[in-house]
């Protein structure tokens, strides 16, 4: 059954005849985003220092999988009524009144609970509350706080989806290193631009969903400056690990060329009159975070930076 945006959040549950499938389930975990979470999640396990088993290794992984998924379905029940008014959100389950939002909100908490108890048992209690830190971060200071009521929403907001690193780091070490850190700092710096991309060429969206993204609220000139400025900022943060030594020069080579590659694209931005060159920066930077991840992991083991 389909409903309208005027008639989601007015149409009662129990006259309503959900058929929510497996996909639908699937598509409450946000895939997309998931694999970004638990790969950096996973590189931050691997490349911490120490030795960890596979299996537990494996446990590790899935539980960021699982507290990522599940924070993606509370944003899709909280959000439901303005994910309705955008195109790229509308055809989502709860919007086309495929799921009860309960049965949304339920899968969720209880997914997010499971996957903390998990980690705390079977890894330890450090990891454990940075994972739950993270995941109540997403939904109560990004989703809940800051989305509808701040540019800066995805600045202070997008710390969130950079905790995976560290909570793979503290899985290993049952503590927090410098070096976890600068994983976390290299994800929050680059997300604002990963995010102001997308919203240069859905400004459109987020306008009627009435959701104050920098576009939105600051014009497109204020924002393609401060993407220039985030990613400049990446450069010589993105050399951090080759820097401190715990990556190798095959990492920081890697860097400094999709570093350029980023603050190229964002000059192109600055200087583009339509959303072309915007969409494009926004395909390279999960590519340019992607990339770099995966070098550290490479290097790690192929034990290139020992």
């Amino acid at each position: 059954m389909t409903l309208s945006p005027l008639e989601l959040n007015d149409h009662p549950a129990h006259t309503c005849d959900y058929e929510a499938s497996v996909q639908d389930y699937i598509a409450l975990l946000k895939p997309r985003v998931m694999s970004l979470v638990v790969f950096t999640g996973l590189v931050g396990i691997v490349v911490a220092p120490g030795h960890i088993h596979p299996l537990l290794a494996a446990v590790a992984v899935l539980c960021i999988a699982l507290a990522s998924g599940a924070s993606g379905a509370i944003n899709m029940w909280y959000e439901r009524d303005v994910d309705a008014l955008m195109v790229r959100t509308r055809n989502r389950p709860l919007p086309r009144g495929r799921m009860a939002p309960e049965h949304a909100l339920e899968f969720g908490v209880v997914m997010l609970s499971f996957s903390v108890l998990l980690m705390g048992v079977a890894l330890n209690w450090v990891a454990a509350g940075l994972l739950a830190f993270a995941a109540a971060f997403y939904v109560f200071v990004y989703t809940i706080w800051l989305k509808r009521r701040t540019s800066q929403n995805i600045v202070i907001g997008g710390a969130a989806g950079a905790f995976p690193p560290m909570i793979g780091w503290a899985a290993v070490t049952g503590d927090v290193g410098l070096s976890a850190v600068v994983l976390f700092a290299l994800i929050f710096f680059w997300t604002p631009p990963h995010f102001w991309a997308l919203a240069l060429y859905r400004n459109d969206d987020y306008a009627r969903a009435g959701i104050p993204m920098l576009p939105v609220v600051a014009g497109e000139r204020a924002t393609k400056i401060q993407m220039l400025i985030y990613t400049l900022l990446l450069l010589p943060l993105s050399l951090a690990p080759t820097l401190m030594g715990f990556a190798g020069w095959v990492y920081g080579a890697t860097a400094i060329l999709f570093s350029l590659g980023f603050i190229a694209y964002a000059i192109a931005v600055f200087f583009d009159k339509d959303y072309k060159i915007a969409k494009g920066m926004f395909k390279f930077s999960l590519l340019y975070l992607t990339v770099l991840f995966a070098v550290l992991l490479i290097e790690k083991v192929a034990g290139w930076n020992a």
